[in-house]
């Protein structure tokens, strides 16, 4: 006989919500780790002291952490499912019976009390500094890149950077509009370059139209990340424009703030060519007493043919460069009344062959068949780009390359697991605030995976 299934209707049950979580459960491994005791005291001047009690904060915070760990993109979406699931009450604290606030309360806290008090920056600290705790990082090495993370906008709605004006925007204008206004002096944006991009987006402002990915050309920031290099944890991490010099610049405030925040400077740092430039190893070699595992930032390299830079051999005592041929190329070749700093408008050195040389020379077809004499310009800062051409081929710069990779793995992941592909949040603001917030969810997995219980019992 075939049986059918019923439900016994019961006036009563026992049930324990925290029996119904496995034990190996992420999230368990993750509120071990998540201490928020501060958050009520951080937002307390924040809130009236009159009036209805609002949505408590931890409770909206633990929430948005539920989203990012789990690649839940959408906040209409997280709301169901910590409704539906079960873990995700019992990390929300609420019970089975407690009800899920509506979406509608992320978007007011974030555009008021979280972002007035810098609360998700204080956040990403803490799970910083549990991190330390927990012996996860040393002051050994960091490594620094940037990634593309494409914007809430689209081409069809932006306008050729001819037809705007930045003064025609009012105040009651879109939020991204207004925060745009708000940084064009802000290194990381608007004075990171004084090149306009080709099109500007009129939701987004700020974001940047670039074509670096090689394909069809999109509006994006980047999200800059400042990693451990032993155990791959993000130590710091920085919203900017799309481009070169803006990402350099995130890469030594970074470096900066993780020293006078947490105390650590590391013994290196590991970065690819677009960091390689002249100044910025100046940066890290003079003024940081940092060793720069990156390649040289170089252009000198020539390709028809003809004797390139590295050819030549520079005396730092003679201040001079000599030829394949053994011939001298110096700065003066005689004695100025008043002397002269010999620096060029472009902030660079210019050493020059004799003609008499150059025109008896066997080389001069492969060193210079289009000009009298030989002509070699050294950046002021050379001698940085030295060290770190110096470093580069050793073992120690081979293994420090290896360990790179390490953040490249964190970009792949936040975009292939947690989904971070596009923002959903537009505006410089909306930007730092969504690359906080994955740092943070990306830091709380590594910690609940290599600081599990287990970990504390055998301590």
């Amino acid at each position: 006989m075939m049986g059918t299934q019923t439900a016994a209707a019961r006036f009563f049950y026992d049930f324990c919500l925290d029996d119904h979580v496995p034990k190996d459960h992420q999230l368990r491994g993750i509120d071990r780790h998540l201490d928020l005791e501060g958050v009520r005291a951080a937002l307390k001047p924040f809130y009236s002291s009159t009036g209805r009690p609002s949505v408590d904060p931890e409770r909206t915070i633990r929430m948005l952490l539920v989203g990012y760990c789990l690649g839940i993109r959408s906040e209409r979406r997280l709301c169901e499912e910590v409704h539906l699931n079960l873990a995700y009450r019992w990390f929300c604290r609420l019970g089975l019976d407690g009800k899920v606030p509506d979406h509608s309360t992320f978007s007011k806290n974030r555009h008021g009390r979280f972002r007035e008090s810098n609360i998700l920056r204080q956040l990403f600290e803490s799970i910083v500094a549990r991190c330390m705790a927990e012996g996860l990082v040393s002051a050994n090495g960091f490594a620094v890149d940037a990634s593309l993370i494409a914007a809430d906008a689209n081409k069809q709605r932006s306008v050729p950077s001819s037809a705007w004006n930045p003064d025609e925007i009012k105040d009651d204008a879109c939020r991204a509009a207004r925060e745009y206004l708000a940084t064009l002096d802000d290194a990381a944006f608007g004075a990171a370059s004084a090149v306009t991009p080709k099109f500007i987006a009129r939701s987004d402002p700020a974001a940047q139209w670039t074509g670096a990915h090689k394909g069809h050309a999109f509006f994006a920031y980047a999200t800059n990340y400042l990693i451990d290099t032993d155990h791959g944890v993000i130590v710091d991490v920085e919203a900017t424009r799309a481009i070169r010099q803006a990402e350099v610049g995130a890469s030594r405030m970074m470096v900066e703030r993780t020293e006078e925040r947490f105390g650590l400077k590391p013994g290196y740092l590991v970065a690819d060519t677009a960091y390689g430039s002249a100044d910025n190893l100046a940066w890290l070699v003079k003024q940081k007493r940092i060793t720069p595992y990156i390649p040289v930032f170089d252009k000198s390299t020539r390709t028809d043919g003809t004797f390139s830079r590295s050819d030549f051999t520079f005396d730092p005592e003679a201040d001079c460069y000599t030829c394949p041929a053994g011939k001298r190329l110096v700065q003066f070749r005689r004695a100025y009344a008043t002397p002269r700093t010999g620096v060029a408008a472009d902030g660079t050195r210019r050493y020059r062959a004799s003609k008499k040389d150059c025109d008896v020379c066997e080389l001069k077809a492969r060193c210079c068949p289009n000009a009298l004499a030989r002509k070699i310009p050294r950046d002021l800062e050379e001698d940085s780009r030295d060290v770190a051409r110096a470093l580069a081929g050793t073992p120690e710069f081979e293994t420090a390359c290896q360990r790179r990779k390490k953040v490249e793995m964190l970009f792949a992941h936040l975009k292939r697991i947690l989904r971070l592909g596009r923002l959903r949040l537009r505006g410089p603001c909306g930007a730092k605030d969504e690359f906080l917030l994955a740092a943070t969810a990306q830091n709380l997995r590594r910690l609940a995976r290599l600081r599990p219980p287990e970990f504390e019992m055998a301590a």
